[in-house]
């Protein structure tokens, strides 16, 4: 384990995959770009990330951290949230997957150099 800071923050842990229709992959991209730009200033909104598959362009992983129960609900009901739902059955072909860590008992949050990291190895 690398040594850098440690913390500890009580949260709610989303992990989301999207395949998006290789047809509708740029405006699809925009209105991730849309979403994440939005939700990131969401208040109790720790972290939220969008990010493409190494394996596959058309993949876009979501990673999102919440402060409670109350954060992520807002987030679930805001109007930008909302607008990018609706927009999905015109955008996605496939089964999504979402794995949520509700209640997570204070998760330890590493952050490091690349030097300690090797360092460690």
């Amino acid at each position: 384990m690398a040594t850098g800071t440690q913390h500890q923050i009580a949260m709610i842990v989303i992990h989301s995959t999207i395949t998006f229709d290789p047809d509708r992959a740029e405006e699809a991209r925009e209105l991730v770009r849309e979403l994440a730009a939005a939700s990131q200033r969401e208040p109790g909104a720790i972290r939220y990330r969008a990010m493409t598959d190494l394996d596959d362009e058309h993949t876009v992983r979501f990673f999102e951290q919440y402060e409670d129960e109350a954060a992520w609900r807002a987030h679930a009901e805001s109007d930008h949230y909302r607008a990018f739902v609706d927009r999905l059955p015109d955008l996605v072909d496939e089964p999504m997957e979402t794995i949520n860590f509700v209640d997570v008992e204070a998760p330890h949050v590493h952050e490091f150099t690349a030097e300690e990291a090797a360092n460690e190895a």
